[in-house]
């Protein structure tokens, strides 16, 4: 499924035409953004859950084996 997600402002103009222009396609759905603010707060700690790690995976011991040349 594909959102096509036009801005309140621009609404009035755009809606309609989207809604024709993707009218068979039904992997298409046209929406309009309603939200008037983030749902995430600034400095939000998410819950309190989340883990902070090293990103970079630790090697792999041992030797690579001599690849054989044709």
């Amino acid at each position: 499924m594909i959102y096509c997600v036009v801005p309140e402002e621009l609404a009035p103009e755009l809606f309609e035409k989207l809604e024709r222009h993707y009218a068979d396609d039904p992997n298409v759905t046209v929406i309009v953004e309603r939200r008037k603010s983030s749902r995430r707060a600034r400095g939000s700690g998410g819950g309190g859950q989340r883990t902070v790690r090293e990103r970079r995976r630790a090697r792999v011991t041992g030797d690579v084996p001599e690849l054989r040349g044709e």
